[in-house]
């Protein structure tokens, strides 16, 4: 492409035809050629006569350079004139390639990186060049091919979970070492890492370089910790910058098991300040649901921190068999127990019926013997529901007859009659001392203090299962401690007192190991690599490079101390890990991570992502041309007389009919779209939904209308059409009884010209639906995003008094008899218009009468769109709760679809006296 006046030309050599304007301007002037002046006398007899019919002797100018400028205008648009032409690397002529940092960094902007990529891919081709990729968070040999073929690749990357490396450079290197000279694109994700310096010598040795590269800093987020009662939240951003403000949602399953965002935070980044910190302080249960942290606006891996077992204090009940003598903490059974948990874990103190109705996720009994047949049956069905038993032994069982001659079910094994103590029957010569823990215990990989001794315990009987029930033993072989699972949940039984008074393990460090390990109490401080040594960690789901969780399949296990010191790539990728009942998040930022900024060269021309896209001309100069030769023709026969002559009136109708084939068909097409939208709209009953600008929640109201669209042509004798997404600012409301709205957190507000139409709708009889789709978070406290976005956007509304929908109001009972109307999540608040003060229930009649019209708006957030979802299958979209009481849900949010609709369509009928039989009957009075 040649670039001429900061235009571009395609076919640059066809200018040359403008040289022969001129000549082209002496010919038309020439024909005609002018007449031959003679002196007649005879035309004195002409004169004071008129020709109808008269023809010009010389060509007029204007119409000269009419005819030029129709000329030009087709030789310019066959040049192929290109508005705002790239001029960079892809105009060359020799092999492209395009690098590709690949990292999280540059996840949050991936779109726009894709479409400078795709535009760069155009002008390669246009340029006849062949491209190859590399990718330096997964680099591959370079594959020169045509720039075509890449296109069609494009949406096939995807940025990786962590970023470019010393090894993964120097890999890189080695291919591009074996590939010839090429000129390079490097699209940067703006952070610096190992090798970059090398990287780009070797690109500047085969050609030119240039970077593209966001100027947005990259935030991330370090791993949350739990201090002083709060959940401790860090942000990082790249480069120092002016004061600025982020928002960290806390996300994870609510009651019903549907993703929520449970809580924000808000943490501010001070002036030139790299690094900022935030409290969240949560009631325990509701920070045990929490999954994730992400940054509010941020799409990457590194601005989301995956949380585990070291946010979540355990709830562990405590039980002994007798209480510590006053002023005798020592001798206490529980005191070393608490000292150990106390720190990571909520205890709960008192009596076994007491606490069971609390669902700890933990209950300890030390020395406690003897339980109750409705204490064993009740206990028994807490640990099948996936709870934990831990026991430790004492006096009081070793003296007792549980579990001896058979099993007892709330003991791990068989137990011998009495104890082994140091000097008694069944004594030992000297103290004995924990063997190696074997590597299918939980205990595998700690280490054992020589000063750990055992003096008494009581003995495990010999039975054929008792091998594969220890998880720890003496350097004997004898039983010290044995576990046995009972459907989810399991038991443990310490051989030992959880005093001193049997052995020094409460005393040790190793102690408060063991309980964490299986895990009855978690630390809120993340384990180092010796801690992890000698254990297996499996990953249950990994992270990519968008911070999106997905299950990890069948990838190996890997070794608990490269779990914290591996750096993050292919063979350790972010995620969840689980060994035993542990759970442990592996993030893409660590606390010691730091983000570093690039810094080009600059000799290095660096340009943002946002080129202008070229813009072809060639079809407006073509059509401009055909404009102006049928106004030569226009103008030709109106200077001979001609253009209203009887035998040409049909040629000119027709050129007045073709005119309008070179104009631009905005205006045409405007009027036409306004028409089809009018006639889909009112041809058959139509549902819509408010355009939110947010492409997934679009899709999921559109779903959510499609399926209750259905849901309505197979039970009622409404049949709608396909749901039409409505855009506030030029689509007409009038056409749709029910507008849908889902309210989201960034939806810009509508302008004023759109809140008049909303209001005339609503006065004219329409309903809006607004769906904040966040019922259970706002139960946890303040207002949450939506809601308080909910009153921005209905504060301009004309919307009268509002209520909770009341049990009488005719929405419960307009096609079904309704008192929950659950969406994806279940509850109860949902708010009408208001009853009028007088509104009183007459003698005979189950509700009062309130026959004066459909409410205009109805206000919940149980996300009802998500419940009604359904896909081209007819399959729902969305799972709701789980099992039977999950479809029993979808049902109910089904059944108040109906509902809504038949209200908005048929009003109040149902309240009318003559239905009032047919009510009571049903509803049983």
């Amino acid at each position: 492409m040649t670039v001429l006046g900061g235009i571009g030309f395609t076919a640059p050599w066809l200018l040359l035809a403008l040289l022969v304007l001129p000549i082209l301007w002496l010919i038309l002037r020439a024909v005609p050629p002018a007449p031959i002046r003679q002196r007649f006398p005879g035309v004195a007899l002409l004169l004071g006569l008129k020709d109808d019919e008269t023809v010009s002797d010389r060509t007029p100018w204007w119409l000269l350079l009419l005819r030029m400028l129709a000329v030009a205008a087709i030789i310019l648009g066959l040049a192929g004139p290109v508005l705002n032409p790239n001029e960079d690397q892809a105009q060359g002529t020799g092999p492209l390639l395009i690098v590709l940092d690949g990292s999280w960094a540059g996840a949050t902007r991936w779109s726009e990186q894709e479409e400078a990529i795709a535009a760069q891919l155009t002008r390669a081709s246009r340029a006849g060049r062949t491209v190859a990729f590399l990718d330096m968070a997964r680099p591959q040999p370079p594959v020169f091919q045509t720039a075509d073929v890449w296109r069609s690749r494009l949406p096939g990357f995807r940025p990786a979970p962590w970023q470019p490396d010393a090894a993964r450079t120097a890999l890189a290197l080695s291919f591009v070492a074996e590939t010839g000279g090429f000129d390079t694109l490097w699209f940067s994700d703006g952070l610096d890492y190992p090798g970059r310096d090398r990287a780009l010598a070797a690109f500047e040795a085969e050609g030119s370089v240039e970077v593209y590269q966001t100027a947005a800093n990259v935030v991330a987020m370090a791993p949350a910790g739990f201090e002083d009662g709060a959940v401790q939240l860090t942000a990082l951003r790249a480069a120092p910058g002016p004061e600025r403000e982020v928002v960290v949602q806390a996300q994870g399953r609510d009651p019903a098991g549907n993703a929520s965002i449970l809580a924000t935070a808000t943490a501010t980044f001070g002036d030139g300040e790299t690094t900022t910190s935030t409290a969240l302080s949560l009631p325990s249960e509701l920070r045990a649901r929490i999954t994730r942290f992400d940054l509010q606006g941020q799409r990457s891996a590194g601005a989301t921190t995956l949380a585990d077992d070291g946010l979540r204090r355990r709830e562990v009940a405590l039980i002994a068999g007798r209480e510590g003598r006053e002023g005798l903490e020592l001798l206490s059974p529980l005191h070393y127990i608490e000292q150990a948990l106390a720190p990571n874990a909520d205890l709960i103190h008192g009596a076994l019926s007491d606490v069971l109705p609390a669902n700890p996720d933990v209950i300890v009994l030390a020395d406690v013997a003897t339980l109750s047949p409705s204490e064993t049956e009740s206990l028994g069905a807490w640990i099948d529901q996936g709870g934990m038993l831990v026991r430790f032994a004492g006096p009081r069982v070793a003296a007792s007859d549980v579990s001896r001659i058979d099993e007892d079910p709330m003991m791990p094994v068989r137990l011998r009659t009495g104890g082994r103590t140091v000097g008694g029957a069944m004594s030992w010569g000297a103290p004995k001392a924990l063997a190696p823990f074997r590597e299918a215990s939980p205990f595998f990989g700690l280490s054992i203090p020589d000063d750990v001794q055992i003096t008494s315990q009581v003995m495990a009987q010999p039975d054929p299962t008792l091998a594969e029930r220890v998880i720890a033993e003496l350097t004997d072989g004898t039983p010290l401690v044995t576990r046995k699972t009972r459907e989810q949940g399991q038991i443990v039984l310490f051989h030992i007192t959880a005093t001193a008074d049997w052995s020094t393990l409460p005393l040790s460090g190793l102690f408060v190991q063991m309980l964490e390990r299986l895990a009855i109490s978690s630390s809120s401080s993340r384990p180092d690599a010796t801690q992890l040594e000698g254990t297996t960690w499996t990953p249950e789901q990994v992270m990519d490079g968008f911070g999106t969780l997905r299950d990890a399949g069948n990838l190996p296990g890997v070794p608990g101390a490269d779990l914290m010191t591996a750096p993050p790539g292919p063979d350790m990728q972010p995620g969840i890990y689980t060994s035993g009942d542990r759970h442990l998040a592996r993030n893409v930022i660590e606390a010691d991570s730091t983000l570093t900024p690039v810094a080009w060269p600059a000799r290095i021309p660096v340009k943002g992502f946002a080129v202008p896209p070229e813009q072809p001309v060639a079809g407006w100069l073509l059509s401009l041309a055909i404009l102006l030769l049928l106004a030569d023709v226009v103008a030709s026969l109106s200077l001979s007389g001609r253009l209203l002559g009887r035998v040409n009136r049909a040629a000119m109708a027709a050129m007045l009919a073709a005119l309008p084939l070179g104009l631009p068909q905005d205006a045409q097409a405007q009027t036409a779209d306004e028409d089809a939208f009018a006639l889909n709209a009112t041809a058959e009953l139509v549902l819509s939904y408010v355009l939110t600008g947010n492409r997934s929640i679009d899709e999921m109201s559109d779903a959510g209308l499609r399926g209750l669209s259905d849901t309505l042509f197979f039970r009622t004798s409404v049949e709608p059409a396909a749901p039409v997404g409505v855009d506030l600012e030029t689509d007409e409301l009038a056409f749709f009884p029910v507008l849908y709205w889902p309210i989201t957190p960034d939806q810009p507000r509508p302008s004023a010209e759109a809140y008049g139409k909303l209001n005339e709708y609503l006065r004219s009889g329409g309903l809006i639906l607004f769906d904040t789709r966040d019922a259970d978070v706002a139960r946890f406290g303040a207002a949450s995003p939506n809601g308080r976005k909910l009153q921005d956007l209905a504060a301009p509304l004309d919307i009268p008094p509002l209520e909770p929908l009341p049990t009488d109001h005719v929405l419960t009972r307009t096609f079904y008899l309704l008192q929950d109307f659950p969406g994806r999540h279940s509850s109860r608040d949902v708010w009408v218009e208001a009853a009028p003060p007088d509104a009183e229930q007459v003698e005979g009649m189950p509700f009062r009468n309130l026959n004066d019209g459909v409410t205009p708006v109805v206000i919940g957030g149980n996300d009802w769109a998500s419940a009604w979802a359904v896909g081209t299958s007819g399959a729902p979209l969305v799972p709701i709760g789980r099992g039977f009481t999950g479809e029993r849900q979808r049902e109910l949010a089904f059944r108040f679809g109906v509902n809504l609709v038949m209200h908005v369509l048929t009003g109040n009928y149902k309240s009318d006296q003559v239905h009032v039989p047919a009510l009571l009957d049903r509803l049983g009075q």
